[in-house]
């Protein structure tokens, strides 16, 4: 039978609250809102605290999806399927619906958060790649209400690390919106709900029939969620097309860092870091031309 060890229980009421309840605690504490990584990590005694923080209560306040002009928010605690049912997202940033489809199961998604998925940092998470391909920024809220913005590429500083600190929380993704956009996402499992073999994420931003950006995100290929910026570089200023996406997915082939384990040899898992790559900017500009 797994049983973690032994834990004292909070539970938060706001977002300052649990702010407080940190500082007061330590780096013994943790936070906790779906706990679907944590909890297992706990059962089998690979992590240890002496304090859980509930977070739970804190949905009001940071479960949401607004859109404005110029950029989308979406609070840390809104869930998986509200990511998935939401047209609003949906009709912005198609590759949230993809990715949620093959999110772990039902019962994953009606209690997983978007800010627990980040902040979990684990190499073959699925809306990392998403957030990466997106261009996303993360706001991270300190003691004294004082917030910074960090980037997707600044956030994850290693495997299961990330740029939030002792008494900080994630609170808000922010995703650029700009016109002639399209995006899409694929994935690759040996089952159904399970972590990815490879994933990836791609965004397009048209102007005309020219490529005005891209930007690719690829997970489970390297320690981190991988964004290639050559990838970008490579595909502004072009006319997509076959080609154009053979040369995008032999650099992601070649920049990835893939291990063989259980899953996959290294080789298996680049042939689909340029197939995923291929077939994820193929849809992305569909979309962003209809």
């Amino acid at each position: 039978m797994q049983v973690p060890a032994p834990f004292e229980y909070e539970r938060a009421t706001s977002v300052d609250h649990a702010i407080s309840l940190m500082e007061r605690l330590g780096s013994t504490s943790r936070l906790i809102a779906g706990g679907h990584s944590l909890l297992p990590m706990m059962k089998l005694r690979l992590a240890s605290f002496d304090y859980l923080i509930d977070i739970n209560d804190l949905h009001d306040e940071l479960g949401y999806i607004e859109a404005g002009p110029d950029e989308l928010r979406i609070g840390a605690l809104t869930r998986h399927r509200e990511l998935l049912e939401s047209a609003t997202l949906t009709a912005a940033f198609p590759i949230f619906a993809d990715a949620e489809r093959v999110i772990a199961d039902p019962v994953v998604r009606n209690r997983g958060t978007l800010g627990g998925s980040l902040c979990q940092a684990d190499p073959s998470e699925d809306l990392s790649a998403v957030c990466t391909a997106l261009d996303a920024s993360c706001v991270i809220r300190g003691p004294g209400g004082a917030e910074r913005v960090v980037s997707m590429e600044d956030f994850h500083v290693g495997p299961y690390e990330t740029a939030v600190g002792d008494g900080e929380i994630l609170v808000e993704i922010r995703l650029p919106v700009r016109p002639g956009c399209g995006s899409a996402y694929e994935k690759v499992e040996r089952r159904a709900g399970d972590w990815a073999v490879v994933s990836a994420g791609a965004a397009v931003w048209l102007d005309g029939d020219v490529i005005s950006d891209a930007r690719v995100g690829l997970a489970a290929v390297g320690p981190n969620t991988t964004g290639i910026p050559e990838i970008s570089a490579a595909l502004r200023g072009q006319e997509p097309g076959e080609g154009l996406y053979a040369q995008a997915g032999a650099i992601a082939a070649r920049s990835c860092d893939p291990a063989t384990d259980q899953r996959g040899s290294a080789d298996y898992k680049r042939h689909l870091a340029d197939e995923l790559t291929r077939r994820t900017l193929r849809r992305a500009v569909e979309r962003a031309r209809s």
